[in-house]
């Protein structure tokens, strides 16, 4: 009898030692939006466990009341107690921003101590742009230096052939010139060998001031090798929801897909995230050479809902991190009108939100579609901050462009943190600005905005313009002076997915060509700026008429290249508009 209580009091014991207790609860950050792929560390054993795609976790433990550590990047970390007889509700907090992530904007160019002007905002029906501020006249004797942040973004032109296409007035704040200048891609020279970068540099006089000169600086990137190319590992990220029931969004992203799943290969990997009424995956990653999956997939996509952009973004980038290619193209391709109504909202919070992925190696591209609440500044925000580029698709040969004859460009980065610095020689320049490349009215307002490099894609050629006065009367310089020292440019980048910071220098020489002397791409080039002054009514262009934009855009453009054939017709009929509106408003000021 007494060996049988032994017995009982040791089985008592014993399974008391080794009882399961089933945890369960969910992770949601501050917004309630559930928190996929946490970590969750039993303090008492140091297992690990994670948090599922509903942000839900069940975890079997030995103990009834049990310590556990939760945490996720970018939020502050929790250790929490908990009893398995309660669901456990975790809250994320997001953890302090640092003063650099913390600035609401970043600048497109730089030029130090200078004052920055107050804040407006530009809207078009339920459009909204970010306003921005022109750049002006600088004294080279005082700033000699300007810094601008190079990137492969050329939203902003086929935007503006929407707009006239409609018969309809541009936004000023939608002409950013240098994304009109990048779009054509002009006159692409290869770089030497062992070399990622080659810069070429012209000075000419100016077509629409004749005291003035133009100076442009040409930068050409490397052409990666097709057969070559590392694993893409993609996470297409696609607005489905009610406001994308239209033609021109969807649907138009639907195609613009497809196109671009016909040239993955089999190393390469597609995941499809959407965000509508819910936020989900559709596809899990999958190899390439399944074209069919993934395209009945993208077939099977429908409109509806709401517009959870935040979430969406946390869970594509989620997926991404997930199936990381070490060494190979890492990217989130984002398609939205911009509309987000749901979580985050405002550019301000956006931009918190992609700064904290920016340093994990994913690349962000984004894709804007749609018109009449179309909302250019929350997308170009995302894809500045977000280490990417932007292209807004206005219609189907658009969607080819940038996704089938552009794939590498659009896809595949030679250089990030691209920063280019132009430092004048005073003893030539008496003044210059910049032609583009202006800075947002609110990160001029925030004194802790600073300039940050953008992405240069494979083969991408980029021209940058700036108006010149000369020191001199431009007539002094001989057309066959060599002297050295007009301008200094260096060039500072990394190269994808590594730390250290490479640099490029060129020396310019001071050589003036006649404007009808120059190639043709940069009489072209000056037309291109011509026209977007013209749209965004720049006081620098006060002594030119839409006759003379016309006029240069027809002389310099190539007959043989369809985009610049169909500009100098986009110019014609802006030329139309831009008069009948003109002359309407006369004529109410005479009444």
């Amino acid at each position: 009898m007494k060996g049988a209580c032994h017995i009982l009091l040791y089985l008592v014991i014993s399974s008391s030692a080794f009882s399961q207790y089933y945890l369960r609860g969910e992770v949601k950050d501050e917004s309630g939006n559930t928190l996929q792929n946490v970590t969750i560390i039993n303090s008492r054993t140091g297992y690990v466990y994670k948090s599922g795609a509903e942000g839900s976790f069940g975890i079997l433990t030995s103990q009834q009341v049990d310590t556990f550590r939760f945490s996720l990047e970018g939020y502050r970390p929790e250790r929490l107690v908990a009893n398995a007889d309660n669901y456990l509700n975790v809250k994320l907090k997001l953890l302090p921003v640092s003063a650099i992530n913390a600035r609401r904007d970043k600048l497109s160019s730089l030029i130090r101590n200078m004052h920055r002007d107050e804040q407006k905002n530009w809207f078009v029906g339920d459009e909204t742009y970010a306003s921005i501020v022109e750049n002006r006249f600088v004294n080279a004797q005082r700033f000699p230096n300007t810094g601008m942040s190079l990137n492969v973004d050329r939203a902003s032109y086929s935007n503006i052939r929407r707009f006239i296409m409609l018969n309809s007035m541009v936004p000023p704040d939608a002409v950013r010139i240098e994304e009109m200048l990048n779009y054509f891609n002009l006159d692409y020279f290869e770089p030497p060998k062992k070399e990622l970068f080659s810069i070429k540099t012209t000075l000419t006089t100016c077509p629409w001031n004749t005291a003035s000169q133009l100076y442009y600086v040409h930068l050409s990137s490397k052409k990666l090798n097709l057969d070559a190319l590392p694993p893409s590992n993609l996470v297409f990220l696609i607005d489905v929801s009610g406001s994308m029931d239209m033609t021109n969004r969807l649907p138009l992203l639907k195609s613009a897909f497809r196109l671009l799943v016909n040239n993955l290969r089999a190393k390469d990997s597609v995941a499809i995230v959407v965000y509508g009424g819910i936020s989900g995956v559709m596809l899990n990653t999958t190899s390439g050479a399944e074209k069919d999956t993934i395209l009945k997939t993208i077939d099977e996509l429908s409109p509806g809902g709401s517009t959870p952009g935040e979430s969406g973004v946390r869970l594509a980038y989620s997926v991404a991190r997930n199936h990381f290619i070490k060494g190979g193209n890492n990217r989130v391709i984002l398609a939205t009108d911009g509309d987000f109504n749901v979580g985050l909202k405002s550019e301000a919070e956006l931009d918190e939100l992609i700064s904290r992925q920016r340093d994990s190696g994913i690349y962000l591209t984004c894709l804007g579609v749609g018109m009449g609440n179309y909302k250019d500044s929350k997308i170009q925000t995302l894809a500045k901050k977000g280490n990417g580029n932007f292209a807004y698709l206005d219609n189907f040969k658009e969607a080819e462009k940038v996704l089938l004859k552009e794939f590498t460009q659009t896809l595949y980065a030679v250089a990030d943190d691209v920063y280019m610095d132009v430092e004048f020689n005073p003893a030539y320049v008496k003044e210059y600005r910049l032609i583009g490349y202006d800075n947002k009215v609110g990160a001029l307002n925030d004194s802790l905005s600073v300039i940050e490099g953008g992405e240069i894609g494979s083969g991408q050629s980029l021209i940058s313009v700036f108006e010149i006065i000369p020191k001199e009367p431009a007539t002094a310089i001989s057309d066959n002076a060599t002297a050295p020292g007009f301008a200094e440019i260096k060039l500072q980048y990394k190269q994808p997915n590594q730390p250290a910071n490479y640099h490029f220098s060129y020396s310019s020489p001071r050589e003036l060509i006649p404007f009808d002397k120059i190639e043709r791409s940069y009489r072209f080039s000056a037309s291109v700026a011509m026209f977007g002054s013209m749209l965004r009514s720049s006081p620098f262009v006060q002594n030119i008429t839409w006759n003379d934009v016309v006029l240069a855009a027809a002389a310099s453009a190539d007959n043989n290249d369809v985009l610049q054939k169909e500009f100098v017709s986009i110019v014609q009929q802006a030329k139309i508009l831009y008069s009948k509106t003109k002359k309407k408003k006369g004529n109410k000021e005479e009444n």
